[in-house]
């Protein structure tokens, strides 16, 4: 199994690690990882990997099974097996993904309704609501997520176990991207202080430290897709 290692440190932007085989889907399964596997919205990270003789671009990065692949540019040669390589992420669009993916928990709080899907750029984020009609007030939206962007509220993090999070299935928001489970335990995500909580859910993705991090935010969008689904999209204001 590949070690996650963003998942302890979601800033560290390089590692060293070794390759331990070859992937059917494609590029090379590592030891441990700092690049995000492509999951729960999030796209997978992007950047570079070297070696004793040689270098290559990584594209993306996808589960295989309980290894992490790292997906290289078409006809680079992989390192070979064994080999110690260095993994450099591209930080900056990581950094965004970062800055969405915690927004987007926000805007699952100005909008307390079960969360149908969600998909994250560099760009933009959005989630998919179980909403009849739209809100009449996209303006309240905006300025309650910039709101609580502008608290600079503490992120953090801790774990419980499957069976806890079996026993407390309320604090899963999303219908349609069940929690990573099988593992044990689960890691969940809190926004606040455990005394004046925000938010509190089980999420596998990267977030940033503090909300203030993640920068002013526009509302886009809010889209019919289906009878009693509302997509919400939202941009960085910069």
């Amino acid at each position: 199994m590949t070690q996650p290692a963003y998942q302890s440190d979601a800033y560290a932007q390089s590692c060293t690690t070794t390759v331990t085989r070859h992937s059917e889907i494609g590029g090379v399964v590592v030891a441990a990882s700092v690049f995000y596997p492509s999951g729960g919205g999030q796209p997978g990270d992007s950047g570079r990997l070297t070696w004793d003789g040689g270098t290559a671009e990584v594209t993306d990065t996808r589960k295989d099974g309980s290894d992490i692949a790292l997906i290289l540019a078409a006809g680079a040669d992989l390192p070979p097996v064994g080999a110690a390589v260095t993994m450099t992420l591209d930080w900056s669009r990581r950094h965004r993904h970062m800055r969405i993916h915690t927004a987007l928990h926000l805007l699952s709080v100005v909008i307390p309704l079960p969360v149908t899907g969600g998909a994250i750029t560099a760009e933009k984020g959005r989630l998919d609501f179980d909403m009849v009609d739209a809100p009449e007030d996209k303006q309240q939206i905006e300025d309650a997520l910039n709101a609580l962007v502008a608290r600079d509220l503490a992120i953090s993090e801790s774990w419980i176990t499957d069976a806890e999070l079996a026993a407390n299935p309320g604090l899963v928001k999303t219908m349609s991207v069940r929690p990573p489970t099988g593992q044990g335990r689960v890691r969940l995500v809190r926004i606040g202080s455990e005394t004046e909580q925000i938010d509190l859910q089980p999420c596998g993705g990267t977030h940033v430290r503090s909300t203030g991090e993640i920068g002013r935010l526009r509302l886009g969008k809010i889209e019919k897709k289906g009878k009693q689904n509302r997509r919400v999209s939202i941009h960085f204001a910069d």
